[in-house]
């Protein structure tokens, strides 16, 4: 799993967001467009994706993309 990729496929949730605007750095909780929704379908990308869980208390801890990364690089 590679940073880039990772921002990619987690930029690709959002419907509404430029994914321009969605980088390592990004305080993807302060996004308008984040909402419990959006978190349920990046606990189900990471699943299919990578085969990881990840729950919502986890992702809530986490402040930017790469924060989140991080999280499931280490699992």
């Amino acid at each position: 799993m590679e940073l880039n990729e990772f921002v990619a496929n987690f930029a690709n949730q959002f419907d509404d967001t430029d994914i321009s605007e969605i980088k390592p750095e990004t305080k993807y909780q302060e996004l308008d467009e984040w909402s419990s929704l959006l978190s349920m379908s990046v606990i189900a990308f990471v699943k299919t994706e990578y085969g990881k869980t990840i729950t919502g208390k986890e992702i809530r801890s986490c402040r930017t993309v790469k924060d989140l990364y991080d999280l499931v690089a280490a699992k």
